[in-house]
């Protein structure tokens, strides 16, 4: 007899689960935050003013996903529609001390955290007399302490209420499959809180599938995952200089070990969105010697969130669609149509990386055999262009 093959446990990521992903920016007030949404989104939404407050209502704007393989493929096949890829982004109000005890309008900024799947927490690191700093001067490490505990502290709240729901079930008793289930369900729970209690940030916990499906629904804050931007004055970011980013750097690692930190220097940034053509915006780039970080920090929010891409492709339109990773064809078919989910019977299938390297003959693909057929088990890859076959949807 062979030996059996061991069971993978399928990975669950923490979060919502789809792959319409939400990101929001987050800090102290007077950060840069609104700003820095204008200069991502290319917008005038949002209300970068020198008070806290501000911004109340978060903005939302979706803006498009820099990929070469993208611009590559339109090139090719010049096709009549072209649709990118986007990323959903929020500017969410300023968070201050106490904000989770509901300080200033901290429940309703919450609550706007709570609605978004990951966060951009902005960092100042610029001394600047004309713009407030809402706790008095410039120390970037009492902030990141001052946001990670409001988070905590609210996860807390949230997990008690849910730990208090829960005792409601399991005090009914008995031993039936319900009871035992709410029993678990309850230990995770309590495991939750005394993490939190720890001063330790549920995303950064080793869960096992189980108790993210408990953890998940709680829609915590701490378990969204983080990109850190330090947001320096123009010359410092020119220069790759700063007093505080050592200590900064230092702080990630005890409390956030491996969330990414980018620098970026949100004045340097606005300036650029004043430029009228792209030209003009990369020739002030070359004569400072910086380069813009707007496209790195859109292609790493969608790495951080584990999104992908797979693409459709033709001279009628070339399409960039957003899948999680691990998605397998018939729900990458039903990210294009649901209809096509429930009736996929195949995909033809080859990845970009081949495409280019054949120098985008597809005849050349097709004679070295890497154009596959799969079926529903097929695991989509990070930039395959496919083909879906599906049958006629029942009425």
């Amino acid at each position: 007899m062979p030996p059996k093959k061991p069971v993978v446990e399928e990975k669950i990521p923490l979060g919502r689960p789809g792959n319409n992903l939400k990101s929001g920016i987050v800090g102290l007030a007077n950060v840069g935050k609104s700003t820095l949404f204008q200069a991502i989104t290319k917008s005038n939404l949002g209300n970068p003013a020198n008070f806290p407050y501000a911004t109340i209502e978060p903005e939302e704007a979706r803006v498009v996903v820099p990929d070469e393989r993208f611009d590559y493929l339109v090139d090719k096949y010049k096709p009549k529609s072209v649709v990118p890829a986007n990323l959903t982004i929020y500017d969410i109000a300023g968070l201050t001390r106490g904000s989770s005890t509901g300080a200033g309008l901290g429940n309703a900024f919450l609550s706007h955290i709570r609605a978004v799947d990951a966060i951009f927490q902005v960092v100042r690191c610029f001394d600047d007399a004309e713009i407030i700093h809402i706790e008095g001067d410039v120390n970037p490490t009492r902030d990141l302490d001052i946001i990670s505990t409001e988070l905590r502290l609210k996860d807390i709240e949230f997990v008690e209420k849910a730990l208090e729901n829960q005792k409601k079930k399991t005090r009914m008793g008995g031993q039936s499959l319900e009871q035992k289930k709410a029993r678990q369900e309850q230990e995770i729970i309590e495991k939750v809180l005394a993490w939190l209690n720890d001063d330790k940030d549920v995303r950064k916990g080793n869960w096992g599938p189980k108790e993210i499906e408990v953890i998940n629904p709680l829609f915590l804050l701490t378990a969204k995952p983080v990109i850190y931007l330090v947001n320096l004055s123009e010359r410092d970011f020119i220069r790759k200089k700063n007093k505080h980013l050592p200590k900064i750097a230092e702080w990630i690692k005890e409390h956030a070990d491996g969330d990414p930190i980018i620098p970026v220097s949100v004045a340097f940034e606005e300036r650029l969105t004043r430029y009228e053509t792209e030209d003009e915006a990369k020739e002030e780039m070359k004569t400072v010697g910086a380069e813009t970080v707007i496209p790195k920090l859109i292609t790493q929010m969608r790495k951080t969130l584990q999104l992908g891409s797979f693409f459709t492709t033709g001279p009628d339109e070339v399409r960039q669609w957003t899948i999680r990773t691990g998605t397998k064809a018939p729900q990458a078919a039903g990210v294009i149509h649901t209809d096509f989910e429930k009736t996929f019977i195949q995909a033809v299938v080859y990845n970009f990386n081949v495409l280019k390297d054949c120098g985008g003959d597809e005849a050349e693909v097709k004679a070295k055999g890497k154009i596959m057929t799969k079926g529903k088990e097929y695991v989509v890859e990070d930039g395959d262009i496919m083909l879906i076959k599906a049958g006629a949807a029942k009425s």
